[in-house]
């Protein structure tokens, strides 16, 4: 909320991420930019990976968004992100709307 109380909407979404970083940083919070995942299909390990936005605590997927609204690809998405990462909670974090929005994923 603060990243959003001090920048507002209308930036993109790195903008929101280097912020993001800076607090995690500033209040010690455990944390990985960028966490490369692989995707398998039938037993293969396919050759594109994925990037979840940060993997905070060890256990949560948070996916930044820069979007006037949270909509149903962002779930689609960050629920395949779970799948993929092994995880069972995901943030959708939304700062593209004139006030802050995140929605809460459990697989």
């Amino acid at each position: 909320m603060e990243v959003h109380k001090v920048l507002g909407m209308g930036f993109k979404e790195v903008i929101y991420k280097d912020a993001l970083e800076l607090e995690f940083q500033t209040y010690k919070i455990p944390y990985v930019r960028e966490k490369k995942y692989a995707v398998e299909y039938k037993g293969v390990v396919l050759p594109r990976r994925f990037y979840a936005d940060f993997i905070v605590f060890g256990s949560i997927v948070l996916e930044v968004k820069a979007s006037s609204m949270i909509v149903q690809n962002h779930f689609s998405q960050s629920l395949n992100y779970l799948k993929a990462s092994g995880l069972r909670l995901a943030i959708i974090a939304n700062f593209g709307e004139r006030s802050f929005t995140s929605k809460r994923i459990i697989l």
